[in-house]
């Protein structure tokens, strides 16, 4: 599979397009909840751009574990939430977060660095959009490689 390298020169220019569109939306998150381990970085820095707290959500495999009674706590506590990963591939990581946290999708809006325009899950927030149907290169993040 062809592999498409993403520099942090990009990631910084996605992670300023997502704080714009934010604050743009005239919504306002009182939290972020970062999808670990690829969103842990654009969360860290969305966090510190829009000056809100963060916290990390750690997922395994299409189910949430560990951490997922804390994060629920959490989410009562606050009133809007961004979740953000890096990317929104199939749409199966979004969409489990959003079935186990249905109760607070009311205060929920998610976020992605990189949007897949037919994945079966809808973001709020992207700052770039690919297509798998017509490119299905495998999308790789600095924090993902060692030689990038």
């Amino acid at each position: 599979m062809k592999e498409k390298f993403i520099s942090y020169k990009e990631v910084k220019k996605y992670i300023k397009n997502i704080g714009e569109a934010i604050i743009s939306s005239k919504w306002k998150p009182d939290l972020i909840i970062s999808v670990n381990r690829g969103g842990c970085v654009p969360g860290i820095y969305l966090s510190h751009l829009l000056d809100i707290n963060h916290e990390v959500l750690i997922p395994s495999k299409n189910k949430i574990t560990d951490n997922s009674s804390y994060v629920k706590n959490i989410m009562e506590k606050h009133k809007n939430i961004l979740i953000i990963d890096d990317i929104n591939d199939s749409g199966n990581t979004m969409k489990v977060i959003s079935e186990i946290y249905s109760k607070f999708l009311n205060k929920l809006k998610f976020a992605v660095l990189i949007d897949n325009k037919s994945s079966q899950f809808k973001v709020d927030f992207f700052s770039y959009q690919i297509d798998k149907t017509v490119d299905n290169s495998w999308i790789v993040f600095p924090w993902e490689s060692i030689d990038s």
